[in-house]
Parts: C-alpha cells; sequence; structure tokens
C-alpha cells in the first residue's frame, strides 16, 4: 500500500478521494467505490500499488492502437479494481473482483521494458482500470520516460482534471473508452457519466497521441444517429484520430446475442463521412486496414502485416501524409 495522492482528510476521521468525479467519501476502515482505496486512520491510501495481476507482450494494435508505431510490440500490465461497473465487463474477473497479484516495483518495470524483446517500445497500463491504479502508473511512467521508453493508457477516462493533467506529461499515447454517446447508458450501464470522459478525450488530444473505442452492445449504444454524433464530436477535436467500434460478445452480467456484423458496417460508414481513419473490431475482417483518406489506397494491411507507407508515412500513391506518430515495424 501506498499513501494516495489525490484526498482530503475531513473530521471524525473521514476522507474525500479527489482521483475521479465520484468524488468518494470514505470512512475509517472503508474502502471507495473502485475498492481500491481504503481509510486507515484517516489517511487514505492505494491498496493495489504494486500489485500486477496480468502482464503480458502484446502487438500495440491489440490495445487497439493502430497508429503509434504500427507493427511494434509493447509491455501490458493490469492491476485491479475499476471506478465503474460495466454490466458487460470483458476483464470483470480483475475489474470487478480481487485475484492473486505478483508485487512489482516501477523500476523493476522499466528494467523489464528494456530486456523483454528488441521489439517493445515501451509499457501499456491496461486490462483492469489503470485510473485506480493511478500512484503506481504516475511513478512506474516517469522511470520508463527517463530510460527512453513511451507509456501507454488504455483507459476509461473516468478520471478528475487534477490527476490527469499530472500524469500526461509522462503518457505517449491513449486508447480512450467512449462506451456510447449518451449519459443514460453511462448511468444505467456502467455506474458513471460521459461528460467526465469527453473532458479527459478533450484534455488528452491536446497532450498525446489518441485513439478512441466503443463497443457496440446491441439494443444499448447501437443507434446509427448517436454514433455519428459521436463521430462528428471528434472530428470536432480532430478529422485524424482513430475510432475503433469493437464487436460485443456476450460477458459477465450480459448475455444478449452479439453485435450483427451489418451494424458495425453501418456504423462505420456514418463515421467516415467525419473521421478519417475507422476500424471495425473483433469482426475477423478487413476492418482492421488503414487506407490514404485522400485516394483510398491501402497503406498499412493489418490482415498480412504489410505496411506501404513510404518513409515519411506517405501515401505511395497520392502523397497524403497518413497520420501515424512512429515508424511502422510491419
Amino acid at each position: 500500500m501506498l499513501e494516495a495522492r489525490y484526498f482530503e482528510a475531513k473530521e471524525q476521521g473521514m476522507t474525500v478521494c479527489r482521483l475521479c468525479p465520484r468524488d468518494c467519501s470514505i470512512g475509517e476502515g472503508k474502502n471507495g467505490f473502485c475498492r481500491t482505496r481504503t481509510n486507515q486512520g484517516g489517511i487514505l491510501y492505494a491498496e493495489n500499488y504494486g500489485e500486477c495481476t496480468s502482464s503480458a507482450i502484446d502487438p500495440i494494435e491489440k490495445k487497439p492502437l493502430y497508429h503509434f508505431y504500427p507493427g511494434s510490440w509493447i509491455l501490458s500490465l493490469g492491476s485491479w479494481g475499476c471506478n465503474f461497473t460495466c454490466r458487460f465487463c470483458q476483464n470483470w474477473h480483475i475489474a470487478q473482483q480481487k485475484p492473486s497479484t505478483v508485487p512489482l516495483s516501477p523500476k523493476e518495470v522499466a528494467e523489464q521494458a528494456q530486456r523483454v524483446d528488441k521489439r517493445n517500445i515501451g509499457v501499456a497500463y491496461t486490462y483492469s482500470e489503470p485510473g485506480v491504479w493511478y500512484e503506481f502508473v504516475l511513478e512506474t511512467a516517469k522511470e520508463v520516460k527517463q530510460r527512453g521508453f513511451k507509456n501507454v493508457l488504455v483507459t476509461n477516462g473516468f478520471l478528475n482534471k487534477e490527476p490527469l493533467l499530472e500524469l500526461m506529461p509522462y503518457i505517449d499515447a491513449f486508447n480512450i473508452d467512449v462506451k456510447a454517446f449518451n449519459e443514460t447508458f453511462y448511468s444505467d450501464l456502467c455506474s458513471g457519466w460521459l461528460s467526465a470522459v469527453k473532458q479527459t478525450v478533450e484534455l488528452a488530444v491536446r497532450a498525446a497521441h489518441v485513439e478512441i473505442t466503443c463497443l457496440v452492445i446491441p439494443g444499448h449504444n447501437d443507434n446509427l444517429s448517436e454514433l455519428e454524433d459521436l463521430a462528428k464530436w471528434l472530428a470536432e477535436l480532430d478529422r485524424d484520430i482513430p475510432l475503433h467500434f469493437s464487436r460485443y460478445f456476450p460477458n459477465y452480467k450480459m448475455d444478449i446475442p452479439p453485435t450483427p456484423h451489418s451494424t458495425l458496417e453501418a456504423a462505420y460508414q456514418a463515421a467516415k463521412k467525419h473521421l478519417n481513419y475507422v476500424y471495425l473490431g473483433n469482426t475477423g475482417k478487413q476492418g482492421a486496414n488503414t487506407f490514404c483518406p485522400q485516394c483510398e489506397t491501402l497503406v498499412i494491411d493489418r490482415m498480412h502485416a504489410r505496411s506501404y507507407l513510404t518513409g515519411n508515412n506517405q501515401c505511395p500513391t497520392c502523397g497524403e501524409s497518413i497520420a501515424v506518430v512512429g515508424t511502422t515495424a510491419f
């Protein structure tokens, strides 16, 4: 455990956590909503500091990040806990439970990133919600950055502005889940709110590379005009923000049938009116490929791990600059 960075001590031993928009009031011996913050003697502690539940070397595309060092690999770590309770959670066994953990220090993670694989570009904080692993992520990201490696945050975006701004100088890329583009969905299915997530996206795009994921769930967030509104909003920030529509499969507390391919294809066409780069995930089809927004030439074929970009990330046909950060390893 480590003393939490963002909390206020109150009268009668109470504490108020200021890490995320919930601002939980936590009494002596109690935990906050995310279960990772505990009040002991009027001081708030991060229970999951240095506790790792999952570790793997993943393709960067698995985050998913398609425009950040395509074809590279990244050391991926996760802890436990979450400040959402999504009924469709794909990692509920670590997000909503406390499994066995392996102790890690920030220095050990940075050293592992250096030696694990020559193709590794850094560390991704993922699997469970890294926002509630805040103190460890912050200290580790500093260590990783000092060694010349990259930091990636895969997050639900439910973080208060002050801690987010403190972390941002050390994060090179974000994948942020925008789980729906309406507050009712967030309230009913996630116990959260969209407005806070939108603020995170708007701040992140000013500081780092950002990609957005939206898991499309039949009957809940698959309204085509709503998905197009999501794309319009992102386009107002930057037309080059990649948007990933991902196919839902039954999980955790939700057992409705998987998303029809036709729904994802319609969402793709609607979003492409406004954004240069739109992708379809969990489909096993061609939705993972990158096309030039100017002439529609195939420039990255992820199905066959091949890039056609020129050395300065330009389309080989028309010379259009493709919004890719870093070199392509395919």
